[in-house]
């Protein structure tokens, strides 16, 4: 798969992208530093705009932060310069690693777009010895009390809009054929305190919401906005948001 011909849901929202996705818990990074040293090398294929490379930069000695959109990249954070993050436009695929180069390959919500026959074999390249593969993703957000009824409202309407590798998500990456042995992995969650406007550009950063809206011209938070304020009370009040996080973890031999 070239950089060209990726399946690209994100590039014409990257800005949105970067602003509205929650961060990753330190739980997750603390899993991750349990397999892997504090001086290993790490590939972060699919890195979006930077999500999880701050976690795996402050954990580990050098991270080399890759994805297929250029306009992902051009959001990324360590654009303002970070020595321990190398960034680079270049699909899940194939990378400019030198064999056996890292110890830890960390996928970020971002397996299922790969053709991951291609990725494996790219990983049993770029790992050394006794390196592990690291991926992990999370499912739709619990709806905050009193809320249930409004944000199944604008499911409802994006529904039909979600590009069918979202299924592997919501199924936490189950019947993949792995290449390596598995390593024990606990399940996880990431948990955000955010305001109104926060929640709303969390929902207009969804693929399938930037897919309904270019399909009809219908602003699906826009529509139903004012259904999800009345429930969430003072537009500044903090609440919180869950979402189920899944991990997988793979040892190479």
């Amino acid at each position: 798969m070239s950089g060209t011909d990726f399946k690209d849901h994100f590039s014409a929202i990257a800005g949105a992208y970067a602003a509205a996705r929650p961060e990753y818990p330190d739980a997750l990074f603390d899993v991750l530093s349990g397999v892997a040293p504090a001086t290993a090398r790490v590939w972060e294929p699919g890195c979006g705009s930077g999500q999880a490379t701050r976690g795996l930069a402050a954990r580990f000695a050098w991270v080399h932060a890759s994805d297929p959109s250029a306009q992902q990249i051009a959001q990324h954070w360590a654009q303002t310069g970070d020595a321990r993050v190398e960034l680079a436009v270049e699909p899940g695929e194939r990378t400019v690693l030198a064999d056996a180069s890292v110890q830890l390959v960390a996928v970020a919500q971002a397996l299922h777009w790969f053709d991951r026959a291609a990725f494996f074999r790219e990983c049993e390249r770029v790992l050394a010895p006794g390196g592990v593969l690291a991926a992990w993703g999370y499912g739709d957000f619990l709806a905050p009390e009193g809320m249930l009824e409004p944000v199944a409202a604008f499911r409802a309407q994006i529904e039909a809009y979600w590009p069918p590798e979202r299924a592997q998500v919501d199924a936490a990456y189950a019947g993949y054929d792995w290449p390596f042995p598995a390593l024990p992995a606990p399940s996880l969650w990431l948990e955000a305190e955010w305001s109104l406007a926060r929640f709303l550009g969390y929902l207009g950063s969804m693929s399938a919401t930037a897919r309904c809206r270019a399909d009809g011209g219908d602003d699906p938070v826009a529509r139903h906005a004012p259904a999800l304020a009345a429930a969430w009370g003072d537009a500044g009040d903090l609440r919180t948001l869950q979402w189920p996080l899944f991990l997988h973890l793979r040892r190479k031999a």
